[in-house]
């Protein structure tokens, strides 16, 4: 990767692209970054489902990067040409930067920040001992979208956790995440929860991710969903945490709520969100994120989320 150069007084300009994304906070994180470490950089919404016009706004001199958000995450990837690690056992992006070929050719790279997001949230908000002691541990992540396959990455790659349970409304879903993740190479160690028998009889997890939407359960899949996580929060661990990746409209959610009254932590989604935008901040700035006002952006994310559900 070449740090880009942001001793230069010329502005820039990046975007998020995706649809729909009007709600989104990044925009909050970004540009108190920028602010922060005195860098002329812009970074504006870009709502559209035209992926051709969002690719001519990345040739312009003053682009240094974007961020992707679905439903562009995996059909944007044949326009890049190359992808970090991370993106690659993915297979999906969420930060596009820039880099320079020795003949002075510019690039477009792809990358995920949201394993990082997910691994920060956790790293950050729980004991060092309580971190560690999810290796060679069961987790459980709920969901079967492209987060969960962030997610397995995170537990596999940085916690060492195993097994991994996936447990998700919609069986085919947690088949093609198992498929994809073993072709990868970190996904035989996956288990699908598929009933509420068996949930009860499994090794309670040392960290749970939920990336689902906060519906209450309607089908029948959905029902045994909340059943089996009800049934596995039943044995609260010491120390155990859950990473409850929904917090819009609000991180009050059923799941939150749940793993409260039986003793869990929960740590909110927009920790996870925080951490893969100042990821992305290193990529576009090429400045540690340790240089990043950290509790600046955390205090100015719930104070905008704060004022959103005031409005609701």
């Amino acid at each position: 990767m070449t740090s880009p150069d942001c001793s230069q007084d010329q502005s820039k300009v990046g975007y998020l692209f995706g649809y729909p994304i009007a709600h989104s906070l990044s925009p909050i994180v970004h540009q108190l970054v920028y602010k922060h470490l005195s860098v002329p950089y812009t970074y504006t919404l870009y709502e559209s489902t035209d992926v051709q016009s969002f690719l001519r706004l990345t040739s312009a001199p003053d682009f240094y990067g974007a961020a992707v958000t679905m439903p562009f995450k995996v059909s944007i990837i044949p326009y890049l040409h190359a992808l970090t690690p991370e993106g690659t056992a993915v297979g999906a992006i969420n930060t596009i930067f820039l880099s320079t070929t020795p003949q002075g050719d510019r690039q477009l790279h792809g990358t995920n920040t949201d394993c990082i997001g997910i691994r920060e949230a956790l790293r950050q908000n729980m004991s060092p001992s309580a971190f560690a002691n999810c290796r060679a541990k069961p987790a459980l992540i709920i969901g079967g979208g492209g987060t969960s396959r962030a997610a397995v990455y995170a537990l596999t790659e940085w916690l060492g956790a195993s097994p991994i349970y996936m447990l998700n409304r919609d069986a085919s879903e947690v088949a093609a995440v198992i498929e994809e993740c073993t072709a990868r190479g970190f996904g035989s160690h996956l288990v699908h929860i598929s009933s509420l028998a068996q949930a009860r009889c499994l090794e309670t997890p040392a960290v749970i991710v939920s990336a689902i939407p906060d519906f209450p359960p309607q089908t029948e899949g959905e029902i045994m969903v909340r059943d089996s996580l009800t049934a596995i929060l039943e044995n609260a661990v010491p120390q155990g945490a859950v990473l409850e990746m929904c917090y819009h409209p609000s991180p009050n959610t059923a799941i939150t709520r749940l793993a409260t009254s039986r003793g869990w932590k929960v740590i909110p989604g927009t920790e996870a969100m925080i951490w893969q935008g100042l990821e992305q901040d290193r990529y576009w700035t090429g400045r540690d994120v340790e240089d990043m006002p950290v509790e600046e952006v955390k205090a100015a994310v719930a104070e905008a989320l704060e004022k959103a559900r005031a409005h609701i």
